[in-house]
């Protein structure tokens, strides 16, 4: 019997994880490329020989997903596998039906054929959409874990933008570890959160071989869930945190719903900020889809280190890049900062956009007056420094995850914006986790 012939269409995420766990050295199939979106320049590269396998000796070719249909076509493929994320379910059966009409099958591969088994107790935390707050989250299951006396680690959903054989199994444990992994802004910013609490996160491509090393120093490991992508690894508790300020997006984008649908505990963030009705709305929704899930309510406030600043200034605000593109908030933790300590007013940074952010705001046109932290790569970085330095405003408002000071030299006076999650009422994080593992 000849080989089925594959495409996988992805993002430097799922896609590799896809390929790993069921195709790598599985001989009734060939895959013929791979296809990339979401992300800047990652397509036009190779997935490595290195990590290809012995079926793959020339390695695999990454495409951009805009030559899908020819490649199809020209490859003669039969089978088209779906494996990225954060996207509407409208969205995905669009792409299905390009895949259809060019002639080949479309398909996504679940849990049971991707998720590795690990020997250590496993929390997942992911989200049913981008910028919901696995952040604080996971540094609160974190803070949990340790005062329990347990040895943490977690492991983070994929993000290789680069040299893909050396960012095979990536350690971090100290602020000079995202220098020699060479970290772009957005891996910087799940990244670090961890070492500063004096834990220590592994990510990469193989996730196999990530886990293995997690496993040696670890008695409990957290999967760090990215994009709203389902864990990588089997988990003995599934927290999926929602968010009322995108009330019905919990059912309506893939694969969220089925974070929504598989947790055990789902936490309603950012009730501070939410109104009423839309807390009612996504509480109902869940307990329809999901009524066997225990729900956490809680708050992300604020903290603002000399937060009087702040009034009567004309200020800049930069949030989190992803929180802001594909999952299309259009507030963050610094716009809630300049509202909350009366900023005059709020400078909108389109006119002075250079460059690859420029190319941001035309892709993404709803992110309006907020400027995203976006610096996927050296020029990226380079064009996000020069856009705030560029910029009228007496302040410069952070609402990263991480202070952006220590990145891109910002010439102006400027504020982080910290944030944290508080649980109130019960069932709380800690109660749920000390029956689970105690």
């Amino acid at each position: 019997m000849s080989r089925k012939r594959v495409v996988i269409m992805g993002a430097a995420g799922r896609d590799f994880h896809d390929f790993n766990m069921y195709f790598r050295d599985n001989g009734d199939y060939e895959v013929v490329a791979f296809t990339a979106t979401q992300i800047p320049d990652i397509d036009n590269k190779t997935y490595p020989a290195a990590l290809a396998g012995k079926l793959y000796p020339r390695g695999i070719p990454i495409k951009s997903e805009s030559e899908l249909v020819e490649i199809i076509k020209k490859e003669k493929v039969d089978e088209v596998i779906f494996s990225y994320s954060d996207v509407p379910h409208e969205y995905v059966m669009h792409k299905a039906s390009t895949v259809l009409a060019a002639g080949a099958s479309f398909r996504f591969l679940g849990p049971d054929l991707t998720m590795l088994k690990s020997s250590k107790p496993v929390v997942s935390v992911c989200a049913v959409r981008t910028g919901c707050g696995k952040s604080q989250t996971n540094r609160r299951i974190t803070e949990i874990l340790k005062s329990m006396g347990k040895r943490v680690v977690a492991i983070r959903h994929p993000m290789p933008y680069g040299d893909l054989v050396k960012q095979a199994v990536q350690r971090y444990s100290s602020i000079d570890d995202l220098k020699k992994h060479k970290c772009t802004v957005e891996e910087m910013e799940e990244y670090e959160p961890y070492i500063a609490q004096g834990s220590t996160i592994f990510a990469g491509v193989d996730y196999g071989a990530i886990l293995k090393e997690a496993e040696k120093e670890a008695d409990i490991i957290i999967w760090d869930g990215g994009n709203n992508d389902f864990p990588f690894i089997r988990s003995d508790l599934e927290i999926v945190v929602v968010d009322p300020l995108r009330p019905g997006h919990e059912l309506k984008y893939h694969p969220g719903e089925v974070n929504l649908r598989r947790a055990d505990v789902v936490v309603i963030n950012k009730m501070e900020s939410a109104n009423y009705q839309d807390i009612v709305t996504v509480r109902s929704n869940v307990q329809n889809t999901n009524p066997n899930a225990l729900i956490v309510e809680a708050t992300s406030p604020l903290f603002v280190k000399d937060y009087e600043k702040i009034a009567g200034k004309r200020v800049l605000v930069i949030e989190d890049g992803p929180t802001l593109t594909h999952g299309e908030m259009k507030i963050g933790a610094g716009m809630v900062a300049a509202q909350k300590y009366g900023a005059k007013e709020i400078i909108d940074p389109r006119p002075y956009v250079k460059g690859r952010i420029a190319e941001t705001f035309q892709k993404y046109p709803y992110i309006g007056t907020l400027l995203p932290a976006m610096g996927y790569g050296d020029e990226q970085i380079r064009d996000l420094e020069a856009t705030v330095n560029s910029i009228d405003c007496d302040l410069v408002i952070i609402g990263t995850p991480i202070d952006l000071n220590r990145v891109i030299n910002i010439k102006k006076p400027s504020l982080r914006v910290m944030y944290e999650l508080q649980e109130f009422g019960t069932p709380t994080l800690e109660t749920i986790l000390k029956k689970k593992f105690v």
